[in-house]
């Protein structure tokens, strides 16, 4: 059994499930949250799986990172729009020679980690995992959950599989988690987009879920638009997605049932969308290296604007 101790910062839908699936297999984790912490300090975690249902009645629980114990592994969970708070988050919490494990969407995270922490290692991490939290401390898992690691080398040269991903990818799978080793997190990153700019993105403008995008010829022609030019962003950084990589991303999407994503979860719940992470720094990525996309420069534009309301949507449902 491992030693290793693992933070969860953000115990939301992924770092819940995550973290319930390490604790569950006998590793000691401890869980930040916010406002779950009552409940799942009380009656723990509930998560309902495909893959089997369980619970635990008790769970590390914290309101405060201070007062939790410095961990070898911290997995960061939280929604990049919280990535403001890393700065007082990171430090108290992560062991000198440890490792951060940045479980986010987009380009760029692993970068901003890696300048608040200091003598330790920054892993990326590419979930594609189907899940919800449905109530406080009760999490959904519909279907997938697979991780891709890769570790952070500054301005992203190729990493190799070092024996630090290892050893996290081989307690991960302790607990049935399946994971996979990428020796460049770059193209690991923009591979991910592939699927998450256009799913996201339409996901929201469109008000749509993952199966009527593909259903219809002209949204799904619009998906493929996009997700070509998810590889041109690629290719201006000198990484190549072959189109049989795109047309493994539409199939599986087929495959995979009705999916509301999380951008779509944000903007219903009136919370602040992940523009920038998925859309605005690949965009600049590309930009700033002479190649222009278009159609996703269109949806980010959108996506800001709707993201601009969401303050006033919270403030309207508050005072009804």
């Amino acid at each position: 059994m491992s030693e290793r101790r693992y933070a969860i910062i953000g115990t939301g839908a992924l770092g819940g499930f995550y973290g319930a699936r390490l604790q569950k297999a006998g590793l000691d984790v401890h869980f930040l949250l916010n406002s779950d912490y009552e409940h799942v300090k009380k009656s723990g975690l509930i998560v309902e799986s495909k893959d089997g249902d369980f619970s635990l009645p008790q769970v590390n629980a914290y309101r405060d990172v201070a007062q939790m114990p410095q961990c070898d592994v911290v997995v960061v969970a939280l929604k990049t729009t919280q990535n403001h708070l890393l700065p007082q988050m990171l430090p108290p919490v992560v062991k000198d020679h440890g490792a951060v494990l940045v479980l986010q969407n987009g380009l760029s995270v692993e970068a901003e980690v890696a300048q608040i922490v200091n003598n330790v290692s920054v892993i990326g991490g590419l979930c594609f995992l189907c899940a919800n939290k449905v109530g406080p401390g009760h999490i959904r898992h519909l279907d997938y959950g697979r991780i891709i690691l890769g570790e952070y080398i500054p301005d992203y040269a190729l990493a190799g599989i070092t024996d630090r991903m290892q050893q996290i990818a081989h307690d991960f799978e302790s607990a049935g988690i399946s994971m996979e080793s990428a020796e460049d997190l770059l193209l690991a990153r923009w591979k991910k987009l592939v699927w998450n700019i256009p799913y996201n993105g339409l996901s929201v403008i469109l008000n749509a879920q993952t199966d009527e995008l593909m259903a219809n010829f002209h949204t799904r022609q619009l998906v493929e638009q996009l997700m070509s030019e998810v590889a041109a962003g690629a290719k201006s950084c000198d990484r190549i997605i072959p189109d049989s990589f795109i047309q493994k991303m539409l199939d599986y999407t087929d495959k995979m049932k009705p999916y509301r994503t999380s951008m779509k979860i944000d903007y219903d719940e009136h919370r602040p969308l992940e523009v920038e992470a998925i859309f605005g720094n690949p965009l600049r990525k590309a930009q700033a290296l002479g190649v222009n996309l278009p159609r996703i420069s269109c949806l980010y534009q959108q996506l800001k604007f709707l993201d601009t309301r969401t303050p006033k949507l919270l403030s309207d449902k508050t005072q009804q």
